[in-house]
């Protein structure tokens, strides 16, 4: 089986690269990615330092990562989203479609759902190629690059969180911490038209940049 590379944890502050098998495409909508940017989260600052998450526990060796971007490299028979060649950026999720979250639209809440980097689900993207279902692929074009393709996961929360709690233009919010996530609020609410902001933090550097 052809070989790569990926940066795995192997112990508590301990990260290697090793050679592991490349992954393949299995079925008719898988697509395989090679990657290119991947973003550090919070959660996988926790696996490198405490080794676990609550009740999810790092079984040493494993790869972390959720947040990246790649070039597609092949795709399955039944693939028509994206082709060979193209940028796309990672959905790490992976639902089962066939759940009472998902049949209801709530896919991101599947009971089943299988995420990237995270024990005991699915290896992480810290590697040099991941495979990932047709539908977890989204399509970069050429006014998007890469590295930004990798930080619309964690964008993406904020936008959410925006489009939940801000119902009209004019809106007044606090955002209680401006690390990646808060800025990610910060974003989006602007967009929205949000009058009025609030942010907090305790480092200075964080205030200033918001």
């Amino acid at each position: 089986m052809a070989k790569m590379k990926a940066m795995r944890l192997t112990g508590i502050r301990q990260m290697e690269m090793l050679e592991v098998d490349k992954p393949q495409i299995k079925t008719a909508d898988d697509v395989l990615i090679r990657m290119t940017d991947v973003g550090i989260c919070g959660s996988d600052v926790h696996y490198y330092a405490r080794g676990k998450i609550g009740s999810q526990v790092v079984k040493y060796p494993f790869t972390i990562g959720h947040e990246g971007a790649g070039i597609v490299e092949a795709a399955g028979s039944a693939v028509t989203r994206v082709r060979p060649g193209d940028a796309v950026a990672v959905e790490p999720g992976t639902p089962c479609h066939y759940c009472d979250q998902c049949l209801s639209g709530r896919e991101h809440t599947c009971r089943n759902l299988i995420y990237l980097g995270c024990p005991g689900q699915a290896e992480g993207c810290l590697s040099e190629y991941i495979v990932m279902k047709e539908g977890s692929c989204f399509p970069l074009g050429n006014q998007i690059t890469l590295e930004e393709g990798a930080l619309s996961e964690p964008l993406s929360i904020g936008v959410y969180a925006v489009k939940l709690s801000i119902p009209m233009k004019g809106a007044k919010i606090g955002i209680l911490g401006c690390g990646p996530i808060g800025l990610s609020v910060l974003l989006p609410a602007l967009a929205q038209g949000a009058e009025k902001i609030y942010v907090t933090d305790k480092l200075d550097y964080r205030l200033e940049l918001a």
